[in-house]
């Protein structure tokens, strides 16, 4: 397993590279935009901007 940690003050997203489809759901679902597909995996790239909804939780495969 490969998880990529990101982590900003008290958020920390792991996204896991090895079953990461990068379908875009997490991007599509974010409403304050913290995820870009880059290099064909989802990357959490603008942290400190996460509400912590857990949308992108739900949403990802």
């Amino acid at each position: 397993m490969v998880v990529k940690k990101y982590s900003e003050g008290a958020i920390t997203i792991e996204i896991d590279e090895e079953k990461c489809n990068a379908d875009g759901e997490c991007v599509n679902v974010c409403p304050t935009n913290v995820f870009e597909i880059v290099d064909g995996k989802s990357k959490a790239l603008r942290i400190a901007d996460c509400i912590e909804c857990c949308a992108c939780v739900d949403a990802c495969p």
